[in-house]
């Protein structure tokens, strides 16, 4: 389930004193909270499995170099970023070679395999969310010590925040409740069909690796549901705007009808046997990775390519910029 969010403010009477001239005002950063969808490199200092700073990570990327993203370049934060002119990439915050120039235009703070629930990071020992809001607040701290309390005010308030959480985490619902506290100005929700991952198909779809019918309904079922309580949230803040943008049915699409965006091989991925392999059996001792990762939907068995998160978010960006 991947959510996206504009927070008008840090502080209520702040946002309610600046509301309209804040209208005019520039995006100025992008902030991630999450798992692998939107890290760009939270895992890799972890001991933790669940991590990709080594090849064949990272071999479309500036430079061609692993950088913990789990994909062959680019992921949707970067896109997103880039997409809105605020930066080329988003660094992690917890890269040690983090510059306090790019605390003032966003950070990341997503972790592989991290979920709303605690006890899902604590078993693949990554960084839970309720740890990165935490991290958001120490990145706080040392943004008013770079720019001051008025320029990190400024900067928040004229700040994407982005989210995504799995569609199985049962404590969506108070975990988006926590982040009231933050003056959620704008929130757009995503599903991917989860039963379509090249791993999924694997283990629940039988001889033929079909699309898991039961995963997709559970990840219908379950944005519905999302859909409900952001209904509800709109109680909570009045001067909220609040907007739906599906990216289900546009990767389900190209999924379904690959040879519309030059894809040839929708249902296993570019690395290894397209199957099962993802984060550390995704490596440059597996034999069959693929040498034409553009045909591929997926880059791993969980997670797409950089050419499938372009095609994606081309509508997230027009939404947001025209929900902005």
């Amino acid at each position: 389930m991947y959510v996206f969010m504009y927070i008008c403010s840090l502080e209520r009477d702040l946002a309610s004193r600046k509301l309209q001239s804040q209208e005019n005002e520039k995006l100025l950063g992008i902030i991630a909270f999450g798992d692998s969808i939107l890290d760009t490199g939270n895992n890799n200092n972890l001991i933790s499995l669940i991590k990709c700073n080594f090849p064949p990570y990272g071999q479309d990327f500036i430079g061609g170099k692993p950088t913990g993203r789990f994909c062959n370049g680019k992921v949707l934060t970067d896109l997103i970023a880039e997409g809105l002119g605020v930066k080329e990439t988003v660094p992690a915050y917890s890269d040690p070679n983090l510059q306090s120039k790019d605390l003032a235009t966003g950070v990341c703070f997503p972790s592989g395999g991290a979920e709303l629930d605690p006890l899902t990071s604590s078993i693949t020992s990554v960084i839970p969310i309720s740890e990165q809001l935490e991290n958001f607040k120490e990145y706080i701290r040392k943004l008013k010590g770079l720019v001051g309390e008025e320029g990190a005010n400024k900067i928040i308030s004229n700040s994407l925040f982005l989210l995504s959480a799995g569609n199985n985490d049962l404590g969506i619902t108070y975990g988006i409740l926590r982040l009231i506290k933050y003056d959620i100005s704008t929130y757009t929700s995503i599903t991917l069909p989860l039963g379509c991952l090249p791993i999924l198909r694997t283990l629940h779809g039988g001889l033929m690796r079909s699309c898991g019918d039961d995963d997709n309904k559970a990840a219908e079922l379950f944005n519905s549901k999302l859909l409900a309580e952001m209904k509800n949230l709109s109680s909570f803040l009045p001067q909220a705007k609040i907007v739906y943008v599906d990216i289900y049915n546009p990767l389900l699409d190209l999924i379904n009808n690959p040879v519309k965006s030059s894809f040839s091989a929708p249902d296993r991925s570019c690395c290894g046997t397209g199957t099962i392999e993802t984060s550390v059996l995704c490596n440059q001792l597996i034999p069959f990775t693929c040498d034409n990762v553009s045909e591929f939907v997926f880059w791993d068995s969980a997670h797409p390519s950089e050419k499938t998160y372009m095609i994606i978010a081309s509508p997230i960006l027009q939404d947001l910029k025209k929900n902005s």
